[in-house]
C-alpha cells in the first residue's frame, strides 16, 4: 500500500488527503458535499484524480469504493503515469487503453490488479462512467511498494524505525493464542492465561494477566484493564495488546525498573480479543478489501461495545425525582431484571465482559478502537433527549479529562496539529481528546455502565486512522502507541487508596467511599481496599458501611506519581450491635408497654416464692434475657 503524498484533482488545486482514502466516513449530515471522498468538480470524462508519491514506485494495482454518504460511485475508470507530472501514458494491453471495472455501490471495495508492475513517480485515475443519478466520487487505495532511493530526504525524514524485537504481524485466532502461551513460558512468574467466557461461535476470550503474584488480589494493589477487538474489524488495538505483553515480558526480564516497578505495583489484565469471531472474517479477506464494516459485530450482528444495559436514563431519571441519594445511589447502580433475561439481545461477549468487570476490583481501563486518532471518555450519551451532540459531562469530568489527556499528549500524532486528520474532525485542536456524547450519542456504552456499575473509569482510546493497517505499518503504529499505552496504565496509581477496618482490623466490604464535592462514590472490594482516582488537591473524604458509623478526614493528593494513602477504622452502631445480637441467639425485640413488664416482674416474683405455674395472657411473650 502506498500512503498519499501529494494530492491533485482535475481543477488543479491540492485535495485535502483525507478526501480520496479508502473507507474515508462523511460526518453526521448527508447533505455536506465535501465529506466522504474525493469528487469531481464537474461530472464529465475530462476529469482525474493525481496522486505523488514524491519517489519512483513500483505500481500494482488500485482498489476503490464510493461516496460513503449519498449515491455516488465510479463505475469504470483508466489509469495513467508520469514521471514528471506533464507527460502522461495511459496504461494499456498493447492496443488499447485499459478501462477497469469500478464499483456497483457505495461501499465494497473493488480491488484491480495491473497486468503488470509500472514504476513511475505519479499516478492518476480517470473516471469513465458512474452511476447514473450520482456524480463522479470515488474514494481510493494505491497499491505499490516505493523503489529504493538513498538520496530521498523525504522518505529518510518521515521513517520510523523501531528498536523492539517483537513480533510485528497480523495473527490468526490460533495463532494469537499461541503467542499468549510463548509469552507465558518466557515469564511463567509474572503471567497467567484465562479466560473470562466464549464468544457466539465457541472461541475463548483470552486474557493474560500481568503481576509479581499472578492469580491473586494483593491488598491495597489496584487492578488495571486493557480491552481491544470489541469492533472484530478494529484489528490494530488487538496487535498492539499482543506487543505489550511481548514487551512487557522481555523488559521485565531484561532488568526495566519502570516495568518492574509496574509490574510488582499493579494487577495488569490484557484482552486482546473481545470479538474473535468480528476478527477472523476481516482477517480472511485481509486489510485492503474489508471496507468500513465487515467484522464489526458479533456473529449475531450485535455491536458489543454498545451492548450494555443503559445505566444513563436509571440513574438520570431517578435524579429527576429526587431519589439520589434517599432511595437510590449514585453509583453501582443496579442492572435492570429485563437485560438479564434469556430473551434479552444481549451478546454472549457483552454477558462474559460484564461477569468479568463486576468481578475483579478494577480501578481503571481502556479500550482500544481504530479509524481515528482521538481518547473519548464518559458520558457517551447525550443527556437531553433526541440530542445528537451535547456535552455530557461525568461528575468526575475533570480526571476523566486528564486521564484521556494523558495518552493523547503522548502518542506520537494525536495531539500533533500538523498531522492528516482521518475523516471530517481534527481532533488535534481538542488535544486529541473529546467528551464522547459531544462527538455522536450512543447509549448502552462500556465507558458508561463502566463508571456507572463498577468503580472503573472507563476510556476508549481510537488508536490509529485505519482500522486493519497493513502489516508493514504495524512497527510504526507499535511506536506511535508505546509509551502512551505505558502512561496511561500508570495512572491508576493516581489518588487516594486505603483499607477500611472494623476496631478489630477486619476488612470492610462494599463500604462506600464518598468525596465531598464529587457526587459519584465508589465501594471498597472484598479485603476492604479501595482506590479512588482523583486529581491533586485536598478533599474531604467520608467512609461509611451499612452497619457502621461514618468517619470523614481530609486526604491530599500530591502531584507525584504514587496514590496518597488514607486509611480509614469505622465502628458499629448501637442498633447494629443490638441486631447483631438478637440474630445471633435468633431471637426478636418486644415492644413491651410499662405496665405489662410490671405484671411479668409480679408474676416472676410469685413463681419463686410458691414454685406455682403462672401463665401469661395471651399477646404476651418471653424477654429475652440477652438484653
Amino acid at each position: 500500500m502506498l500512503n498519499y503524498k501529494s494530492t491533485r484533482s482535475k481543477q488543479n488545486h491540492t485535495v485535502r488527503l483525507l478526501k480520496g482514502r479508502l473507507n474515508i466516513q462523511a460526518g453526521l449530515y448527508e447533505d455536506d458535499l465535501y465529506e466522504g471522498a474525493w469528487c469531481a468538480g464537474r461530472d464529465d470524462t475530462l476529469q482525474w484524480f493525481e496522486v505523488d508519491a514524491r519517489r519512483l514506485t513500483k505500481f500494482t494495482g488500485v482498489i476503490t469504493q464510493g461516496r460513503s454518504s449519498l449515491c455516488d460511485w465510479v463505475t469504470s475508470y483508466k489509469v495513467m503515469f508520469s514521471n514528471d507530472s506533464h507527460t502522461w501514458i495511459t496504461l494499456n494491453n498493447g492496443s488499447e487503453d485499459l478501462i477497469f471495472k469500478g464499483n456497483r455501490e457505495k461501499e465494497i471495495p473493488v480491488r484491480n490488479i495491473f497486468p503488470e508492475p509500472v514504476v513511475s513517480r505519479y499516478i492518476r485515475i480517470n473516471p469513465r462512467s458512474w452511476f447514473t443519478r450520482g456524480s463522479i466520487c470515488m474514494r481510493v487505495e494505491i497499491l505499490g511498494c516505493p523503489m529504493p532511493d538513498p538520496n530521498n530526504y523525504y522518505h529518510r525524514r518521515n521513517e520510523v524505525i523501531t528498536t523492539d524485537d517483537l513480533d510485528f504481524r497480523h495473527h490468526s485466532y490460533k495463532e494469537m493464542r499461541q503467542l499468549m502461551k510463548v509469552v507465558n513460558e518466557m515469564c511463567p512468574n509474572i503471567t497467567r492465561i484465562y479466560n473470562i467466557g466464549k464468544s457466539q461461535s465457541g472461541l475463548k476470550l483470552y486474557a493474560i494477566e500481568i503481576s509479581d503474584n499472578p492469580g491473586e488480589h494483593e491488598v491495597g494493589e489496584p487492578e488495571f484493564r486493557y480491552t481491544a477487538g470489541l469492533h472484530g474489524n478494529e484489528v490494530l488495538g488487538r496487535e498492539l495488546l499482543l506487543l505489550l505483553m511481548q514487551f512487557m515480558c522481555l523488559e521485565y526480564l531484561s532488568g526495566n525498573q519502570r516495568i518492574r516497578h509496574l509490574v510488582e505495583e499493579t494487577r495488569i489484565h490484557l484482552l486482546p480479543s473481545v470479538n474473535p469471531d468480528g476478527y477472523e472474517k476481516a482477517f480472511e479477506v485481509g486489510s485492503e478489501l474489508i471496507g468500513w464494516s465487515l467484522g464489526r459485530w458479533s456473529n449475531d450482528g450485535i455491536d458489543i461495545h454498545h451492548n450494555f444495559p443503559d445505566l444513563n436514563a436509571i440513574l438520570w431519571a431517578a435524579e429527576a425525582k429526587k431519589w439520589v441519594p434517599r432511595k437510590m445511589f449514585n453509583h453501582h447502580v443496579a442492572i435492570p431484571d429485563w437485560y438479564q433475561s434469556t430473551n434479552a439481545s444481549v451478546a454472549l461477549e457483552t454477558r462474559a465482559l460484564i461477569a468479568w468487570m463486576e468481578k475483579m476490583p478494577f480501578v481503571l481501563g481502556g479500550n482500544l478502537q481504530g479509524g481515528e486518532l482521538v481518547v473519548t471518555f464518559p458520558y457517551d450519551r447525550t443527556r437531553s433527549q433526541g440530542v445528537v451532540r451535547e456535552q455530557t459531562p461525568t461528575p468526575d469530568d475533570h480526571i476523566f479529562r486528564w486521564l484521556a489527556f494523558s495518552y493523547a499528549s503522548t502518542h506520537r500524532l494525536m495531539t500533533d496539529a500538523n498531522r492528516r486528520v482521518c475523516h471530517t474532525q481534527d481532533f488535534a485542536k481538542e488535544d486529541g481528546t473529546i467528551n464522547g456524547a459531544s462527538w455522536h450519542t450512543a447509549a448502552g456504552s462500556m465507558n458508561d455502565f463502566s463508571y456507572l456499575r463498577t468503580n472503573c473509569f472507563e476510556l476508549s482510546m481510537y488508536v490509529g486512522c485505519d482500522k486493519f493497517p497493513h502489516e508493514s505499518d504495524l512497527a510504526e503504529e507499535w511506536e506511535n502507541n508505546r509509551e502512551s499505552l505505558l502512561v496511561f496504565m500508570e495512572q491508576v496509581h493516581r489518588g487516594i487508596k486505603g483499607v477500611v477496618k472494623d476496631h478489630q482490623g477486619r476488612g470492610i466490604a462494599n463500604a462506600i467511599i464518598s468525596v465531598e464535592g464529587i457526587n459519584h462514590d465508589i465501594r471498597t472490594a472484598a479485603d476492604g481496599d479501595y482506590w479512588r482516582l482523583l486529581n491533586p488537591g485536598e478533599y474531604r473524604v467520608t467512609a461509611r458501611a451499612e452497619g457502621y458509623s461514618l468517619v470523614s478526614k481530609k486526604c491530599e493528593v500530591g502531584y507525584e506519581m504514587g496514590a496518597t494513602r488514607c486509611d480509614f477504622t469505622i465502628g458499629r452502631t448501637n442498633m447494629s450491635r443490638i441486631k447483631e445480637i438478637m440474630e445471633k441467639f435468633k431471637k426478636q425485640p418486644i415492644k413491651l408497654p410499662m405496665r405489662q413488664l410490671a405484671l411479668e416482674e409480679e408474676l416472676k416474683t410469685n413463681i419463686c416464692s410458691d414454685q406455682t405455674a403462672v401463665k401469661a395472657k395471651p399477646g404476651f411473650g418471653p424477654v429475652s434475657d440477652s438484653f
